[in-house]
């Protein structure tokens, strides 16, 4: 934990404009730290954005809050991410950064340390006295925002002063700091999300308790192996104090509790979609079981919410639902807060929701299904199903997936600019599996998407859109495409009234 007066002078280098470089070079500067910001882009939004942060430095040092000795300023160097500023001795760095840039080369040769935004809010806990809420930490290769989300509905359930922070929701600075304006109490604990990126830019986190949700190949482009992503997403057990929770349907989760170190005492605690044995949560006749957290584990079992309770009740959100208990479990929490806190969630858009119901058909939108991981969770879900896929593959194969998923698939509409990978796969794995192969990649092929599906189904039958790859081919953004998904069906809706 830091003081005040240790940053007064400092020099410290922010590596990237954006959603964490500008918080962390703010609440620098405000700390006293000589700030500077470098970054890649020199394009009009990057220049919209250091205008912006140079003169919030330069009013906030005109202003009262300005104290003696502060800095006046902060530089920012755009088109030049890759030199170290003179006189670093510390770079703060946005997640996205690989670790192989030549700014960080060039750190490590000079004996820099790099931090992310994760672990300079972690060493910011409890400045200058304020209290610092312990962290309940979430990762995963899928399933990361809906399970950090449920477990903030389950603490606020319990009436713990709570968010859901880190990669979603409120600022990890924004939580751990306050502002001197904020009158409320600080917080009881967080429920905390980090990706592979934050955790290998976060050397000193140690959490309270932290759950790894399941491990497949995913950004080996910027990890360089699946090993490598493997050991980031191990940290977040690292020096935990009560319970590192696993899937017990994913080995590798649990290879990473084993190798991690923790502080002693700690548990190592599973969950699983059958009944569960001691040291578990799992389920049992519909009902969510606690077999971990009681007094006599051996012997028993506390009931904790029943699977009608979750929003969807899909395979892979009951684990999300129980990994989330887990973690409040963990934390204290009694058995009637999480039966009430998974009653009041509600899913994020994009994430298996379901659209409309047109001429006896489900659509369901699940666009956040960017990864084959991620697929076959929601293909797994539904049965029958006209599958609509496709987009940027970004490295991935779809061997596995469409052996997995063959049989519960009525047909496949595919588009984008890595389609004709997934049809290679159907050829090879489900050639009974009629394909409507969109030879387009504009925006507009999604309605045509629709309309093909629509033809293919029966009476029954669901169209999931789950790409299994990113959208940017095609459109901004996953939610970009799930709400031209939203829009097609409501089209399609409205023409079949």
């Amino acid at each position: 934990m830091s003081t005040a007066a240790q940053w007064q002078g400092r020099r410290v280098t922010v590596a990237g404009l954006g959603v964490s470089g500008i918080p962390a070079a703010k609440v620098l500067h405000g700390l006293g730290a000589v700030v500077t910001v470098v970054n890649d882009g020199d394009d009009e939004r990057s220049r919209a954005q250091a205008a912006e942060l140079e003169q919030w430095a330069a009013a906030r040092s005109d202003s009262q809050e300005a104290g003696p000795g502060r800095p006046t300023g902060i530089t920012v160097r755009l088109g030049d991410g890759a030199t170290l500023p003179e006189g670093t001795e510390l770079i703060v760095t946005a997640p996205g950064w690989k670790p192989d840039k030549p700014l960080f080369l060039a750190a490590a040769k000079a004996g820099v340390d790099i931090w992310g935004d994760v672990e300079l809010a972690w060493r910011l806990r409890g400045l200058n006295g304020r209290k610092a809420a312990p962290w309940l930490a979430v990762t995963g290769t899928n399933g990361k925002t809906t399970t950090v989300r449920m477990l903030a509905a389950i603490l606020e359930a319990a009436g713990l002063r709570t968010a859901a922070v880190g990669n979603i929701g409120v600022s990890l600075l924004d939580a751990v700091l306050g502002s001197p304006e904020d009158t409320e109490e600080p917080y009881d604990v967080l429920a905390v999300e980090l990706s592979s990126y934050q955790l290998h830019w976060a050397p000193s986190l140690r959490a309270h308790s932290a759950a790894v949700l399941n491990l497949a190949p995913d950004h080996l482009d910027w990890h360089g192996s699946l090993a490598a992503y493997a050991e980031d997403k191990g940290r977040i057990y690292e020096g935990n104090t009560v319970a590192c929770v696993y899937n017990a349907a994913d080995k590798a989760t649990e290879d990473l509790v084993r190798g991690a170190d923790v502080e002693e005492g700690c548990r190592a605690i599973s969950f699983t979609l059958g009944a569960p044995g001691p040291s578990q949560l799992g389920v049992v006749d519909g009902i969510l079981v606690d077999r971990a957290f009681v007094e006599n584990r051996q012997k028993q079992a506390q009931e904790l919410a029943e699977v009608a309770d979750i929003d969807p009740p899909a395979p892979h959100n009951i684990a999300n639902a129980l990994a989330a208990a887990a973690l409040a479990r963990a934390f204290g929490v009694p058995a009637a807060a999480v039966r009430d806190g998974l009653r009041a969630f509600r899913p994020d858009p994009h994430r298996i929701e379901k659209v409309a119901d047109v001429a006896e058909v489900a659509y369901i939108d699940d666009s956040k299904a960017t990864n084959t991981h991620a697929a076959e969770a929601s293909l797994a879900a539904y049965d029958p199903i006209v599958w609509i896929a496709g987009g940027l593959a970004k490295g991935a194969t779809f061997d596995e997936l469409v052996a997995k998923s063959a049989g519960r698939l009525r047909g496949a509409v595919l588009m984008g600019a890595d389609r004709a990978l997934i049809q290679e796969a159907l050829v090879r794995h489900a050639p009974h599996v009629p394909v409507v192969n969109l030879d387009r990649t504009d925006t507009g092929a999604m309605s045509a998407a629709v309309q093909e599906a629509a033809r293919l189904a029966r009476p029954g039958d669901t169209v999931l859109l789950a790409p299994a790859c990113a959208s940017m081919d095609m459109f901004v953004n996953y939610n970009k495409r799930g709400e031209a998904f939203a829009d097609a069906v409501r089209a399609l809706a409205a023409e079949r009234a």
